[in-house]
């Protein structure tokens, strides 16, 4: 089973096509032909049957045969994450993320953070393959960077939480969890959130969990997070 990723579709959608670069992986590199059916979602929960019916210039083109809905998980998972130095691990932490099952990324820049822009066209292809690959039919949102200090203006619904390294009291993000809960989840720099910041996250409600006895790279603790809590969702 393989899927296509094509936005543009909606429940009233009667046809599909695809942008050329699309069109020549699935007519050339995968060598699909006219009257084969496709499986396209439009990342927003729908799978189409799509049957190939030609080409149009250099767009693969088809009917749509039927589509259904695929539920959703039982719990939504936002994780605000500061960019890695190499981006080469942001982008492995986002396609892991996508398989495991995360709703919402907000790229966050701190005091410490070696690095404060990204890629955002690139990394929107990581989530959009990360999904095809593993199945999915929901597209995490990626929103634009933003600094510590302003995603904290904003209201979080659900668990708010913040894993730091700083020496103080914490608790395993695991023993805080609430099956069908919305989460949102606060992972610092690789220099770490600076103490002023956790103390503003403390402010806003978040609380300080512990991912484990070891000291972890930024995008591992991200994943380590996403794990944890699939895992509480999957038992409850």
């Amino acid at each position: 089973m393989q899927f296509f990723y094509n936005p543009q579709l909606e429940s009233s959608s009667k046809h599909f096509s695809f942008d050329a670069e699309e069109s020549k992986h699935i007519l050339r590199a995968l060598r699909r032909q006219v009257g084969d059916v496709l499986l396209i979602t439009n990342g927003k929960g729908e799978v189409f049957h799509g049957k190939i019916m030609g080409v149009q210039g250099k767009k693969c083109v088809g009917d749509i045969l039927k589509s259904e809905w695929t539920e959703s998980k039982n719990y939504r998972l936002h994780l605000a994450v500061a960019p890695t130095k190499m981006n080469d691990r942001f982008e492995w932490f986002l396609e892991k993320a996508t398989e495991i099952g995360i709703d919402e990324i907000t790229p966050i820049i701190c005091e410490r953070s070696e690095r404060k822009t990204v890629k955002m066209e690139r990394l929107d292809k990581v989530l959009q393959a990360a999904m095809k690959q593993s199945l999915q039919t929901f597209l995490p949102v990626l929103n634009e960077p933003k600094t510590l200090d302003t995603f904290l203006q904003k209201p979080t619904n659900g668990l708010s939480f913040i894993a730091h390294c700083e020496e103080s009291s914490k608790t395993g993000l695991q023993k805080l969890l609430v099956p069908n809960s919305e989460v949102t989840m606060l992972i610092g720099p690789e220099g770490d959130f600076s103490p002023r910041e956790v103390t503003l996250a403390l402010n806003h409600g978040f609380r300080p969990v512990s991912l484990g006895k070891n000291r972890l790279r930024t995008e591992t603790a991200a994943i380590v997070a996403c794990a944890i809590v699939a895992m509480v969702n999957d038992k409850g």
